[in-house]
């Protein structure tokens, strides 16, 4: 069960309470989170939009965060405790982790663990990681299980890797070579490493591939959701965030706080400046060197719309 009062120092990290004065002789205990149809007494609920307003009416819930855009509208709940914020989701997110699973921390007996890697206070390694020579883990890091660290790479505090991870393996550099029989490729060893800063979170299956020449750098308080490539020498700056199946390519530069959404292709060697949003599908083939939102492809359409809007998209580039 959860406290009141543990609510509210939760919150409070993120964002000042503006009612709470009038929570000061407040109590409840809830245990889970819920939306505002389905709560109950014991749960936690939030508003963040208006859509979501008639449900508030008729809401059991013990405890509800409501954005300061909605105060005026507040029915009488007298068995409901208000919790009035600037902004409800992220009071939401912000309490979420007191209602979460919280694993032992420890180093899995199944984990292979390197004797030259040096692991930081209050780690967790799932089952069968591995943790290769000379890696550097920092404090609180909590390392899913099947992930694999190789060597000489260097993760800061706090930082969580999901199951099936990928972090330091050979980048993908080759040089041709044209001989009697056409193409073969040689290996270019990759001798950098990949540096990771603080509180940075990566998904399942997502690779981070080592620098080439120099290292991959991944700033603090970036979030990499599943299923993305990051590939050898790429720059991420602090706060970005990139959504499943993003593929990055090498050598690229991303910004600080750009949102990247899912299924992005980003082609190599570029730079992307500071606060840039990539919709979801979007294809950046060139530098981006101004702030905003950028977007391609096109949305799903009947095939015969799509058919000719294809015909017409060809018939631009020829005017």
């Amino acid at each position: 069960m959860v406290e009141l009062s543990q609510i509210i120092n939760a919150i409070e990290h993120c964002q000042p309470i503006i009612n709470k004065t009038d929570l000061a002789d407040k109590t409840c205990l809830v245990s889970c989170v819920a939306d505002l149809a389905m709560a109950d007494g014991q749960s936690l609920a939030f508003l963040s939009k208006a859509s979501y307003l008639s449900d508030l009416a008729n809401t059991q819930a013990g405890v509800v965060l409501i954005s300061k855009q909605f105060a005026h509208e507040l029915p009488n709940l007298p068995n409901t405790v208000i919790i009035v914020v600037k902004d409800a989701y992220l009071a939401y997110a912000s309490v979420s982790g007191l209602f979460a699973y919280q694993p032992t921390l420890q180093i899995h007996p199944t984990a292979v663990v390197a004797s030259t890697a040096k692991i930081g206070k209050n780690a967790s390694i799932g089952a069968y990681a591995v943790i290769g020579e000379f890696v550097e883990i920092g404090d609180d890091c909590q390392i899913g299980s099947h992930v694999v660290i190789h060597h000489h790479c260097v993760l800061g505090d706090g930082v969580q890797i999901h199951a099936h991870a990928s972090i330091g393996a050979d980048g993908f550099g080759f040089a041709p070579k044209v001989g009697a029989d056409g193409i073969s490729w040689q290996k270019i060893h990759q001798l950098g490493r990949v540096m990771i800063g603080n509180r940075v979170r990566i998904g399942a299956n997502t690779c981070v591939d080592r620098g080439a020449v120099g290292d991959t750098i991944i700033g603090d308080d970036v979030i990499i959701d599943n299923l993305v490539q990051i590939a050898h020498n790429v720059h991420i700056g602090r706060g970005t965030a990139i959504a499943s199946m993003t593929g990055v390519a090498g050598s690229t530069h991303i910004g600080s706080n750009c949102i990247i959404g899912g299924g992005v292709g980003i082609a190599g060697h570029l730079t992307i400046v500071d606060g840039v949003t990539l919709t979801g599908r979007t294809f950046v083939a060139q530098s981006i060197d101004k702030a905003g939102s950028y977007s391609s492809d096109t949305v799903a359409m009947p095939t015969s719309d799509w058919r000719r809007a294809t015909v017409k998209f060809r018939q631009l580039g020829k005017h």
